[in-house]
């Protein structure tokens, strides 16, 4: 199963470790699922790490890691698909991930935006409570 994390469930992991985000991430860590990223993600989760209010909760050794682990055992897309569909044009690289490797999952934390489609074309957008559940946690 081949899965897309927003960037709001990475970070949302590092901040609470006792969250469904740190869970579902840990699972990806565990091998029950494939994650594909970006360097359009990575720069967007590089940048937003830095937000002071961010800083607070994550240091700069924390988002490292979890970068490094990204680019180490994600699957990396190279061309994105170019996608117009989003009400935030800043969620349109995430679907244009999910379109380019035919994601199962778009994992979101985004209430409004994203987990309005539901769906963009075979993948399904779901919140990552609905997505602990489907595996199993």
């Amino acid at each position: 199963m081949r899965v897309i994390l927003d960037t709001n469930v990475l970070l949302s992991a590092l901040i609470r470790v006792d969250s469904k985000p740190y869970k579902v991430v840990q699972a990806w860590f565990d091998g029950r699922f494939e994650l594909a990223s970006s360097a359009a993600q990575i720069e967007e989760f590089s940048r937003v790490s830095r937000y002071p209010r961010v800083r607070q909760a994550i240091g700069p050794a924390e988002a490292g890691w979890l970068v490094n682990r990204i680019r180490e055992s994600a699957v990396m897309i190279k061309r994105l698909a170019k996608v117009d569909v989003s009400a935030d044009p800043g969620d349109n690289f995430l679907l244009g991930m999910a379109q380019a490797v035919d994601a199962d999952f778009l994992v979101t934390g985004d209430k409004t935006g994203l987990l309005a489609l539901s769906r963009h074309l075979r993948t399904r957008i779901i919140s990552v409570t609905d997505f602990a559940a489907e595996l199993g946690l």
